[in-house]
């Protein structure tokens, strides 16, 4: 059964989002009600609002580090709900709310003593949908000096069976960048546009080439995604041949090596269209997600937890194609991030209607619990 407080906490953050980086009131009743459950410490401020709670048993042991995100999206609330969002643009459509109701649900049950060795810490990290927030966590020095033996955290995801398992034999998410190419030529006037330097036809050439970079299958180590995500050339002025433009894109791979070579490529099937066509370039590269690649054996203990309550499992050769930063983390301590089916007939995650399951905080909770034990029972 489902701690009713711990409901209305879910409903309390999903009536209260906050996007990435501005998630100070979201720390705030985070706080709040860790507070209630005696954690031996709280440390405020990781990664800009980020909230851990420590707590620390009597003797030596490893230190555990259960992860989730405060941070919502900016997309307008669709559902007619009691606890809809209360601020217009923003709304949890990724299920942190859900997770941070999972992780806060451990707190009850670590203050009333069911191990007695090593440390459990319940990470509240900022900033997850702009790829930045772990990334400043792991820069903050208190962080690191919690010395984390395993990190672990999990992510619902709709259009799976509701309370599935699903592990990740390679890696969870993908390798994501995102990034601003700019063409700058000469404006000129629409009755001779041979005395101005036009983009238009150099940008349809980039985006015709950065077709043949792809590679769709996603059980290839080749695999590649460019989703050309926006076009900006010239203005609604018909006496005026544009001189300059941009296209924007994001991109997907499945390894760091990959993205490399991609990101080799595109740079220089730019350089050689601009050339050709007499344009300046740039290339801006923004957020990025790495790899979330998971450790073995922490892999092993999350499989362990599954079959401990009986959750039907499923095992993927291939990761999700999504971004999810919790890769920072795997790229300094052993890591596992594992999915949690929130049913087949859920709205996809970012869709305007989604509402994180409830029933699921439960499942979460009893994943969670199960792996703290086997690592320091």
């Amino acid at each position: 059964m489902i701690d009713p407080h711990i409901i209305s906490l879910r409903q309390r953050l999903h009536a209260h989002p906050e996007v990435s980086n501005e998630e100070y009131k979201t720390a705030e009743i985070i706080k709040g009600y860790l507070t209630r459950y005696n954690p031996s410490d709280i440390i405020e401020g990781l990664g800009g609002s980020g909230v851990a709670a420590v707590y620390s048993y009597p003797n030596p042991g490893k230190t555990i580090v259960i992860r989730c995100e405060l941070d919502a999206l900016p997309i307008q609330e669709q559902n007619d709900i009691s606890y809809r969002s209360t601020y217009d643009g923003v709304s949890h459509k990724c299920g942190h709310d859900g997770h941070m109701a999972i992780v806060s649900s451990l707190a009850a049950w670590l203050d009333s003593g069911p191990i007695n060795n090593g440390k459990v810490v319940l990470l509240y990290q900022p900033a997850e949908e702009n790829g930045q927030g772990a990334d400043r966590v792991l820069q903050d020095e208190r962080f690191r000096a919690l010395q984390p033996d395993h990190i672990f955290a999990l992510h619902n995801l709709p259009k799976e069976p509701m309370h599935q398992i699903l592990l990740m034999t390679k890696g969870f998410s993908a390798e994501v960048q995102s990034l601003i190419i700019r063409l700058t030529g000469k404006e000129s006037h629409a009755a001779e546009p041979e005395h101005g330097i036009n983009p238009t036809l150099a940008i349809s050439k980039i985006a015709q080439e950065l077709v043949n970079l792809g590679k769709s299958n996603p059980q290839s180590d080749s695999f590649a995604v460019l989703t050309p995500v926006h076009i900006n050339v010239g203005q609604p002025s018909y006496g005026i041949s544009p001189g300059a433009g941009e296209i924007h894109y994001t991109i997907r791979t499945w390894t760091k090596d990959k993205m490399k070579l991609l990101k080799y490529n595109i740079t220089e099937i730019v350089s050689d269209i601009s050339r050709t066509h007499q344009l300046q370039d740039n290339i801006e590269w923004l957020e990025y997600f790495p790899a979330s690649i998971n450790d073995a054996d922490s892999n092993e203990i999350v499989k362990l937890a599954a079959i401990t309550n009986a959750y039907d499992i499923t095992e993927k050769n291939y990761p999700f194609k999504f971004g999810e930063d919790f890769g920072w983390y795997a790229a300094h301590y052993k890591t596992s991030i594992f999915g949690l089916g929130a049913g087949v007939d859920t709205p996809a995650l970012h869709n305007a209607d989604y509402d994180f399951p409830d029933e699921l905080i439960s499942t979460g909770s009893d994943m969670f619990k199960a792996i703290v034990r086997s690592i320091l029972s």
